[in-house]
């Protein structure tokens, strides 16, 4: 799929007035990756991509002046993809990582989130990590290279990466997919897309045990990439006008993901 977006207009008020202190890029066209497939960052709904990280991009460019062509590609190509320079920057809530940062420069996080348990409504053979692990007989969903992966793998089980009660799928759709038909146990995710899966489900899948810790989410970009400072000022334009809280309101709480 190819979305071509050019910005002329702001989706909240304030940014008229903030584009003026920050860099005008002159109506340049950059390439973003994106995986369509983590709500309520970015989704597929009746055909069209949607979510907040579109929102957010939609809004930067029209701060800096940017047109954007959207690029579909896979989770696991894509920081690869981005670190060689086949796209100027890659979004699909990408934990900012030190191993990453190797190859790909991140912008400043844009979303701090926690990791929580998701399972099925009627679970109650456990109620945390460590009566999960227990268990030989419970699977988790996760997908190879994630951040859910490596908590599954080093937080919640043996730190054993070929577990085989890790089951690998390619996209988060597919391990809420697996979890809802009883395919696995549990599902690993950031604690916003987790509640907005529970209040879609009408009971079928609830939030359990103690948050696994935090993560900041970033935009990635090809090492030395001239856009991380324009998309850095334009961020923080966005958090301290009020625009990232509106944003929160409208995907995080009002929102309701359909089935």
């Amino acid at each position: 799929m190819k979305i071509i977006t050019t910005i002329a207009a702001t989706l909240f008020a304030g940014a008229a007035s903030a584009a003026a202190h920050l860099p005008d890029l002159s109506g340049q066209e950059i390439t973003v990756a994106v995986e369509n497939a983590y709500p309520p960052l970015q989704f597929m709904q009746d055909g069209a991509a949607v979510g907040w990280e579109y929102d957010a991009m939609a809004e930067i460019a029209a701060r800096l002046n940017l047109t954007i062509d959207y690029q579909t590609i896979s989770w696991d190509a894509m920081i690869p993809a981005v670190a060689e320079g086949q796209f100027d920057l890659g979004m699909t809530g990408i934990t900012i990582r030190e191993d990453r940062a190797e190859v790909v420069d991140f912008s400043d996080s844009y979303m701090t989130s926690e990791m929580v348990m998701l399972v099925r409504g009627d679970e109650d053979r456990f109620t945390d990590a460590a009566s999960f692990a227990a268990d030989a007989e419970l699977l988790m969903a996760a997908q190879p290279g994630t951040t859910p992966f490596y908590v599954g793998v080093y937080d919640v089980l043996d730190g054993d990466e070929a577990n085989p009660r890790i089951v690998k799928m390619e996209t988060f759709g597919a391990t809420v997919q697996a979890l809802r038909t009883g395919d696995v146990d549990l599902v690993l995710t950031d604690g916003t897309a987790g509640q907005g899966y529970v209040d879609a489900s009408d009971g079928g899948l609830k939030i359990i045990g103690e948050k696994l810790g935090t993560e900041d989410f970033g935009f990635i970009f090809p090492k030395g990439s001239d856009l991380v400072g324009p998309m850095n000022a334009a961020i923080a334009d966005m958090q301290s006008d009020g625009t990232i809280d509106a944003l929160n309101t409208k995907w995080f709480l009002d929102f309701k993901m359909g089935e």
